[in-house]
């Protein structure tokens, strides 16, 4: 839409209806302007042409601009949730236009205004969202270097954080941790590369990343005079998102936000940190395919509340290092097993709902009475739930049984306020309990009195005008009226007055009929506008219980998360962690928690050591064997632990960890220009430059993307150095058999493989982890399982034994290949043609020659 569309001189060209439009779409060049029109959300211009292609709507056209037709497109405002909802999933904003004037007492145009913008990032209603997953608002901007400031919220519950980046990586480990469903961004902000994926980015003007205006907006909002309490006043950068964050939330919402009250700061100190390649290569919510089938959230998910199902899923991406926190959780789980309660508190928790999403619009004000009725249900299980909990010694499940004490005033309210099953929307009344207010009872007894005022009007009529079929009806359009047949037309009173025609049928009206349907409707109208205020009136009461009723929904999403867990600990036989100061893991007959759930076989369960005489585990073995599949465990028995959640073995131990990093599988990386080992060498170095005695280290086929004897090299560098100069706990898998030989060098590492049976060509997989080496790769035959032609699977191993009698390639302590000068590719080339010399040669059978056949033939060979 060209801008000189918006001055005056061409606004005032247009209809007085256009020149309201543009008025107000000036406000909103950027963003879908939705603009109420009797029963219609109408867009126009350049709008109507990408809101039809966005929603595969009609587009068509009204009036005419500049002498061309104006494009026009629409939406019926009783589906507009459906059209939004599809917006918002396509990164859309759109501004909602209403009519606020008067009709009846407008001079032109009706008066209208933007009262809400639908951003994805602040969406509220509950037709716009996934229940089970988080909504973030994040802001982000760049100092220094690679240094990042972040802030986030989630304004369906008010949580609102910053997180602060010392690098590009652990910025990018962030976003993808928080999957923003809209990202601001500041105009100097230079890595577009790094926020380019996200379908919702917003430019920001510079003036709102301004540190000094953020502290006073956050000051104001949160109603103190500094940031000191809540512990981020050195977040600088933070800060800054922050402010614009803050101000992008007010400008969209038009309202207050009483909910959002705090800001935190994350700190990586109480974390175990994993980067953005350990989340998507051990599949915790998303699996590498983009979906959520059989990840280790699908599995551990099985939660009573929506807004437990997000806490859950926080803390698979959140770990904590803290053992006393992790203690509390554990022990929690351990008492509701102890006593049996898991399956009395998931009904309980069931009707609870997710009163944290409820709170957020009652405090924004745009909750609707299903809400409300919502809020009343789980505010009856609270002494229930309080009388079970408060036998608990347990310090965490008392802490819950607290927070959930009654609330018997605003339960009083919303129980007498609101009836049973309440409609969905306000529009139309039929929200307000009878007994709630004695007003609206009176009018409302007006209306509903009236059918036996009709009835013996209908029958009077009937008398006075001898018509037995006379009937007294009512429509929106016409009110009331009275309907005779045509047969009886001529039996008509002369006062009747006709109101519509028909084709069988005459409809009249009378003074006191009239009169009736005047006082009707009237008691009608006012009963409505009466009911809309009572129920606004009821987010004023609610608003001091707001955030106790915060309190109470984080209460009870952890006590969700933690009834879950129990209940996954017993049907899916996971044991309770052991949690060590010292630096060993180990963990007896351990499982992946996911494969063991999605395999038709039973699942081989293995048992894994680290401590200081095993800091790191040379893993050898078949392909399909079970090499990543037992590294991957590891680390999710090691993950679920930190996340106060039972673990899939028959015992564990698990020692300090700060970090997990993997390095398992690779693929191109072409949008940025980078090949699969390119790939896989940068996720190597973020692990050899961030890995710390501490870490958790999972290596697997290290420098099999380039040459043998590069790879060798890099595989063998690599390993040296997080054994040796890092220290770390490390899993390292190869099909390099060289490197088996380091054990024999190296303290601290050992070697182990994954057992497998060759017999007569085939091979059988044991998924059986033993100590040593393996003895040999079973390529050519998981190659030959892979359907590769047999006529090749023969020449292989043809090859292989020509291979296997050249020198062998050994690995020395530098990392270098010996061997007597062969090179590998010389040898794998393929065998030259024979000479006319050899061919000859191997024609000739002497014992088969006469004397003169002999002669004959040698003087043919030395003719060639």
């Amino acid at each position: 839409m060209s801008a000189n569309l918006y001055s005056e001189d061409n606004i005032k060209q247009q209809t007085p209806m256009m020149q309201q439009y543009l008025r107000i779409k000036a406000e909103h060049t950027d963003i879908l302007l939705f603009y109420r029109m009797g029963d219609f959300y109408e867009v126009f211009f350049d709008d109507a042409i990408r809101a039809a292609e966005l929603l595969d709507i009609s587009q068509t056209y009204r009036g005419k601009a500049g002498g061309d037709p104006i494009p026009m497109a629409g939406v019926p405002y009783h589906a507009v949730e459906n059209y939004l909802a599809r917006l918002v999933q396509l990164g859309e904003s759109v501004a909602i236009c209403e009519q606020v004037g008067d009709p009846a007492t407008s001079k032109g145009p009706v008066e209208r205004k933007v009262v809400r913008i639908v951003t994805p990032g602040t969406v509220t209603d509950e037709a716009l969202l996934n229940e089970r997953q988080d909504n973030l608002l994040v802001s982000v901007c760049q100092g220094t270097g690679d240094y990042f400031g972040v802030a986030y919220l989630d304004i369906n519950s008010g949580r609102f954080n910053i997180v602060e980046c010392a690098d590009a990586d652990a910025f990018k480990s962030t976003l993808q941790r928080l999957n923003p469903a809209e990202l601001l961004y500041s105009e100097s902000f230079s890595d577009i590369r790094l926020i380019e994926h996200i379908k919702g980015m917003r430019r920001r003007p510079e003036w709102e990343f301004d540190l000094d205006t953020a502290i006073t907006s956050l000051c104001q909002q949160f109603g103190t005079q500094d940031l000191i309490g809540f512990g981020v006043n050195d977040a600088k950068l933070g800060l800054v998102a922050a402010g614009c964050l803050l101000q992008y939330v007010k400008d969209t919402q038009r309202t207050a936000l009483p909910h959002i009250n705090a800001i935190s700061l994350e700190q990586d100190s109480l974390a175990v940190v994993l980067d953005s390649a350990t989340r998507k290569n051990l599949e915790l919510t998303q699996n590498l395919g983009g979906g959520i089938e059989n990840t280790l959230a699908a599995i551990l998910d099985k939660t009573a509340t929506p807004m437990g199902s997000r806490l859950l899923k926080r803390r698979i991406h959140n770990p904590i290092r803290c053992r006393e926190e992790l203690t509390l959780r554990l022990d929690a789980i351990e008492t509701l097993i102890d006593q049996g309660w898991h399956l009395e508190l998931h009904p309980l928790l069931r009707n609870v709902g997710d009163i944290e999403r409820i709170v957020a619009r009652l405090a924004l004000g745009n909750a609707r009475p299903r809400d409300l009725s919502r809020l009343r249900s789980a505010l009856q299980q609270l002494p229930e739930l309080q009388g079970m909990l408060s036998t608990a010694s347990q310090r965490r499940l008392a802490q819950i049984a607290n927070a959930c004490e009654p609330n018997d005033e605003l339960l009083h309210l919303l129980e007498h306020a609101i009836i049973d099953n309440p409609p969905v929307l306000i529009r139309d009344g039929g929200v307000i309990a009878e007994g709630y207010n004695q007003e609206l009872d009176h009018w409302r007894n007006l209306s509903q009195g009236a059918t036996d005022v009709l009835e013996a009007m209908e029958e009077r009529e009937r008398q006075a005008t001898g018509i037995s079929t006379l009937k007294i009806g009512y429509n929106k359009v016409h009110g009331f009226y009275i309907d005779i047949s045509r047969a009886n037309s001529h039996l008509v009173p002369a006062h009747y007055i006709r109101r519509q025609t028909l084709k069988n049928n005459e409809r009249y009206i009378i003074p006191e009929l009239k009169e009736h349907e005047d006082k009707v409707l009237g008691s009608q109208s006012q009963a409505l506008a009466l009911e809309k205020q009572l129920y606004e009136e009821l987010f004023t009461l609610i608003a001091p219980h707001l955030e106790r009723l915060q309190r109470l929904a984080a209460s009870l999403s952890e006590l969700d998360v933690l009834n879950n867990f129990a209940e996954r600990a017993l049907t899916l036989n996971y044991c309770k962690p052991a949690l060590d100061e010292g630096d060993a893991i180990s963990i007896c007959e351990g499982r992946h928690p996911v494969v063991e759930q999605v395999m038709r076989d039973p699942f081989i369960a293995n048992p894994i050591e680290l401590n200081n005489q095993r800091r790191m585990l040379m893993i050898t073995g078949p392909n399909m064997g079970g090499k990543s599949t037992y590294m991957r465990q590891t680390a999710l028995i090691v993950l679920m632990a930190h996340i106060g959640c039972y673990v899939p073995a028959a015992s564990a131990e698990i020692g300090t960890v700060d970090r997990i990093f993997t390095r398992i599988g690779a693929s191109d990386d072409l949008a940025s220009g980078r090949s699969t080992f390119m790939v896989e060498m940068t996720e190597t170095a973020t692990i050899l430059n961030n890995a710390s005695e501490h870490s958790l280290v999972l290596m697997d086929e290290i420098g099999r993307g380039t040459s043998t004897y590069d790879g060798l090299s890099l595989a063998y560098a690599t390993a040296d150095y997080l054994a040796h100069k890092i220290n770390a706990k490390t899993l390292f898998a190869t099909h390099y058999f060289e490197l088996t030989e380091l054990a024999e060098q190296e303290s601290g590492l050992v070697n182990v493989h994954l057992d497998a049976i060759e017999h007569n060509d085939t091979i059988a997989f044991m998924h059986k982890v033993l100590e040593g080496p393996a003895s040999k790769s079973f390529g050519l035959q998981v190659a030959a399982l892979a359907g590769v032609p047999k006529a090749v699977i023969t020449n292989a191993k043809r090859k292989l034994k020509q291979l296997e009698q050249q020198p062998a390639l050994k690995a020395n302590g530098n990392g270098q290949a010996n061997g007597h000068g062969t090179n590998q590719l010389e040898l794998l080339a393929p065998e030259p043609e024979p000479s006319a010399l050899e061919l000859a040669l191997g024609e000739i059978n002497p014992d088969e020659l006469t004397p003169r056949q002999a002669l004959d033939a040698l003087y043919h060979l030395k003719s060639l």
